[in-house]
């Protein structure tokens, strides 16, 4: 693709956006974009980390799957968030799986230009590795979770998480942007989806949820948290 619509996307509030011109010009000549259809995988736990990846357009799960061949959904991504970095720079194979949630256009930077520039600017890659290490702590105490707080506890916590950051207001609640399945709700808490098709079937009869045609919205985050604090409504 051509370098100048990369290079804007790189500058607009991605992790390399404080680069210089040029920088992000070179990094631009050597990117590749590609498309990808709804369940589509981008790379598979284990595949060799030959890019780095960001979001263009659409959304991606990051996930892993279990010892019983359940997935276990640890991050939703959307654009500008980059992934499989941290295994770009370690030289590693990626350590989870990234497929696309919907119709999603990710742009790829090969290893060896990420690499040069981490020799060249120290200091971008350690924040880089900062924001991804807090990212990787949240999936992390969000795998703790699976094993000690109950089901419900688990989906209001994960849902509330998403509306904080992920939502916009209108005068229902907050509107999640993306289409979110119970099936990926389920996978993101290690639940079943039977589990959450119940669980968010009893909300939207409390008027807690709203559900807009497969978009939820949260209309009362309070009664989450406290589902989150208590285990149950």
């Amino acid at each position: 693709m051509p370098a100048q619509p990369t290079a804007d996307f790189l500058k607009a509030g991605t992790v390399f956006a404080a680069l210089p011109a040029a920088e992000i010009l070179a990094l631009a000549a050597v990117a590749r974009e590609q498309s990808y259809h709804p369940r589509d995988f981008i790379f598979r736990e284990g595949d060799e980390s030959a890019w780095f990846w960001l979001v263009r357009t659409g959304r991606v799960k990051i996930l892993r799957h279990a010892r019983s061949g359940d997935e276990v959904v640890l991050e939703l991504l959307g654009p500008g968030e980059p992934f499989g970095g941290m295994a770009v720079l370690e030289s590693r194979p990626y350590p989870a799986s990234a497929q696309a949630m919907e119709t999603t256009t990710v742009v790829g930077i090969p290893r060896a230009p990420i690499l040069a520039l981490a020799e060249r600017r120290p200091t971008l890659v350690r924040e880089m590795a900062l924001m991804l290490g807090r990212r990787l702590r949240t999936a992390h105490d969000s795998m703790k979770s699976l094993a000690s707080d109950p089901a419900e506890a688990r989906l209001a916590s994960r849902l509330i998480r998403l509306a904080e950051s992920e939502a916009t207001h209108d005068r229902r609640g907050l509107v999640l942007p993306f289409h979110l399945t119970r099936q990926t709700l389920a996978d993101m808490c290690g639940t079943t989806v039977e589990t959450a098709i119940r669980v968010v079937s009893r909300w939207i009869k409390k008027g807690i949820v709203i559900d807009e045609d497969g978009r939820l919205i949260v209309a009362s985050l309070d009664a989450l948290r406290g589902i989150e604090e208590t285990g149950s409504l």
